[in-house]
C-alpha cells in the first residue's frame, strides 16, 4: 500500500499553539522530513516524540523530494514540517507537494499556525481579499525582479502580506514607500511569543521609529492595498492628458467599432456620448 505526505504546521513561537492532530501525526507516522533537523529536534523532544527524522530544505528540494516519493511509494507515511508555521507557504514544501501528486501520492494538511494569516487576521486593514508576497527578492539576487514586483504592487487593490528579516526592515520599507506612496501599514514582529507586538502606522512613521530604533525579531507587513477610487482618479486625469481623437483611437486599436469608443470615452472622462461627439465635431477641419 502507498504511504501518505502529511503537511504538519508547528508553531510559529508559542509551542502550544500546536495541534493534537499534529501531534499524533508526528508520532505515527514513520518519518518526518523537517526543514532543519537541528531546529526541529527542539519540538519533538519538548512533546517527547522519537520517531526519525530526515533532512528536507532549499538546497536539496528536488533530489530529496524524489527519494521521499519513493519511500511514501514503497508504504512510508511521511510528515513534512518547516521550522515554523505551515509547510508549502514560501518554503520548499511545495516542490514535494507537486512530486507527490505527480506521483499520485495522496497528500493533506494538517491546518494550524501560519504566520502569515495570524498577522493578517491581527492588522486592523482589510481581509477579506489579500495577495502574500513573502520575501522580496533582495537587491543582490534580483534587482530588476525586485523592481519588477513592486511595480506590480503600485496597482495592488488587495491587502498586501510581505516577510521581512529585522536587518533588511528598512530598506524594504524605503523600496516600498517609494513605490507604493503613503500606505498605512501594520509591522507584526515575533508572533504569538512573549514579546509580540503589531504596529499600526504608516510607511513614513514606521521609518522614522526604525531609524531610530533598531528593529528587533522575524518582521511580518501587512499593507493597505491602493484603493479604487484613488485608481478610477488617476485613469481620469491620464485620459484628461489625451486628446478626444488619441483617447478614440485607443479604444478603436483594440477593434472597438466607432459608436462603442465613443461610449467608453465618454464614461471614462464621466461625460455624455452626445459632449463627445460635439467635441470631435469641432475638430473635424
Amino acid at each position: 500500500m502507498t504511504g501518505t505526505l502529511y503537511l504538519c504546521a508547528t508553531p510559529i513561537g508559542n509551542l502550544e499553539d500546536i495541534t493534537f492532530r499534529v501531534l499524533k501525526t508526528l508520532k505515527e507516522v514513520d518519518l518526518i522530513a523537517a526543514e532543519d533537523t537541528r531546529h526541529s529536534i527542539k519540538l519533538l523532544n519538548h512533546f517527547d516524540i522519537s520517531t526519525p527524522m530526515t533532512s528536507y530544505h532549499e538546497y536539496n528540494k528536488i533530489e530529496k523530494a524524489r527519494y521521499l516519493v519513493d519511500q511514501i511509494r514503497e508504504g512510508l507515511n511521511i510528515a513534512l514540517i518547516t521550522d515554523a508555521g505551515t509547510p508549502g507557504i514560501s518554503d520548499p514544501g511545495e516542490e514535494l507537494v507537486r512530486q507527490c501528486y505527480e506521483a499520485g501520492i495522496t497528500v493533506t494538511s494538517l491546518p494550524g499556525p501560519a504566520a502569515c494569516i495570524t498577522a493578517l487576521t491581527m492588522s486592523g486593514l482589510p481581509t477579506r481579499r489579500f495577495c502574500f508576497e513573502a520575501f522580496l527578492p533582495s537587491e543582490k539576487a534580483d534587482k530588476k525582479e525586485r523592481q519588477r514586483i513592486l511595480e506590480e504592487l503600485k496597482r495592488e487593490t488587495r491587502t498586501i502580506i510581505i516577510y521581512e528579516a529585522p536587518h533588511h526592515l528598512v530598506k524594504t520599507l524605503e523600496d516600498l514607500y517609494q513605490a507604493l506612496g503613503e500606505r498605512k501599514i501594520t509591522i507584526c514582529r515575533e508572533l504569538t511569543k512573549k514579546y509580540e507586538t503589531a504596529f499600526l502606522t504608516t510607511f513614513s512613521q514606521a521609518l522614522k521609529h526604525y531609524r531610530e530604533q533598531d528593529p528587533k525579531g522575524e518582521c511580518v507587513m501587512v499593507i493597505q492595498g491602493k484603493s479604487v477610487e484613488e485608481i478610477q482618479r488617476e485613469e481620469k486625469e491620464s485620459w484628461e492628458e489625451m486628446s478626444l481623437e488619441e483617447h478614440m483611437l485607443y479604444y478603436e486599436s483594440q477593434g472597438k467599432d466607432r459608436k462603442e469608443a465613443m461610449k467608453l470615452v465618454a464614461k471614462d472622462r464621466g461625460v455624455s456620448k452626445r459632449d463627445v461627439y460635439q467635441g470631435l465635431l469641432k475638430n473635424v477641419p
